[in-house]
């Protein structure tokens, strides 16, 4: 099962890091200023990484794909690492659609 990690960044804002069982970071999200909010960003992941159509899947400017996890309302809610290859891009998205939805949280900020 994987988990979400919060933490704190040096700035003050909150963000996650959605984990896989392996440990490995599958998706991040942006900064938020209240610990609220990224909590309320977390529960947007486990429901939206179940419509495979919130999957922006992108490449960056050096060719190297990723891709971006989107709210309803188009708000990017989280972004993959850079990969080597579409197809590990593709597993990545599997992962996230597999791990969120039922991910404990940890909370490194308390």
């Amino acid at each position: 099962m994987g988990k979400f990690i919060i933490t704190k960044r040096t700035n003050g804002e909150f963000q996650f890091n959605l984990k896989a069982t392996n440990g490995q970071t599958i998706l991040s999200s942006e900064g938020y200023t209240a610990k609220s909010n990224c909590i309320n960003g977390i529960d947007s992941v486990k429901f939206n990484s179940q419509n495979t159509a919130r999957f922006n899947k992108k490449t960056s400017g050096n060719d190297r794909p990723y891709f971006n996890l989107k709210a309803a309302n188009g708000q990017i809610i989280g972004t993959s690492e850079m990969y080597e290859s579409s197809i590990a891009r593709d597993k990545g998205i599997e992962s996230v659609q597999l791990n969120a939805p039922l991910a404990t949280t940890e909370d490194q900020t308390a």
